[in-house]
């Protein structure tokens, strides 16, 4: 009689944060036996999450959000935290980047929207002038990021939205018995990459190699995240002089 699969695909939410420590200490051979183990574990994989931040764009941690806009209101804020002491039920939170954003009118018609920096926006001449919004600027703060518009909403855009794609950051591990907000296609470099960063306090004599193979597997799950769409190519065509 054949043998049977498990019809499940539930892993990478069942491999709780106490099992991926355990799985990390494993590979530098020791054991978790200690409340201190423990501890020293889980901040590293909260410092490991802020350290992929800086590895570019997840996908997966991308997400879509609207502002409904103001009277007379050109900037908007999002909160990096959610211990920013913001009593605002609305509020959104764990955002890193905005990465593109459309105004949408009162029949659900977008108008992309041009991102411009600093130095662009800084140059408009009057930034206090209301018209549909064309353009935004994006400041990243410690604490929060805020999204000013140009032109400045008036009463004819009041109670419309702006529709914005932003970047959220990696949740926090959190209590023992939680998952991680992590695809399954990172946890293979997640615990590889926990070994090499507990290598760093416990063995350090396994450190260079465990982190060759914490950025050889971080480097396959980096290239298969991403958002597939089709390309096309088309010859350059010339005319020579007749």
């Amino acid at each position: 009689m054949a043998n049977t699969t498990s019809g499940t695909y539930t892993f990478d939410k069942t491999f709780a944060i106490d099992e991926i420590i355990e799985e990390a200490y494993e590979r530098i051979g020791m054991q978790p036996n200690a409340g201190f183990n423990l501890k020293s574990a889980r901040r590293s994989l909260n410092i490991m999450f802020q350290e992929w931040a800086n590895r570019g764009l997840h996908y997966w941690e991308v997400a879509n959000n609207s502002i409904t806009l103001v009277d007379g209101q050109a900037t908007y804020t999002m909160y990096r935290s959610t211990d920013d002491g913001t009593s605002d039920a609305t509020a959104v939170y764990g955002v890193d980047d905005v990465l593109e954003a459309s105004y949408r009118n009162s029949s659900s018609v977008d108008f992309p929207l041009t991102k411009i920096n600093r130095s662009e926006y800084q140059a408009l001449s009057n930034k206090t002038d209301e018209g549909t919004p064309t353009q935004y600027f994006v400041q990243r703060f410690i604490d929060k990021v805020t999204i000013t518009l140009y032109l400045t909403p008036g009463s004819t855009e009041a109670g419309n939205t702006i529709n914005y794609y932003y970047v959220k950051r990696i949740q926090d591990v959190g209590v023992y018995t939680n998952a991680t907000d992590v695809p399954y296609r990172f946890v293979p470099c997640m615990v590889s990459g926990l070994a090499y960063y507990l290598s760093q306090k416990f063995a350090p004599q396994r450190t260079q190699e465990l982190k060759l193979l914490y950025e050889d597997e971080l480097q396959r799950a980096l290239a298969e995240d991403g958002s597939s769409s089709s390309s096309y190519i088309t010859p350059k065509t010339y005319y020579p002089n007749v």
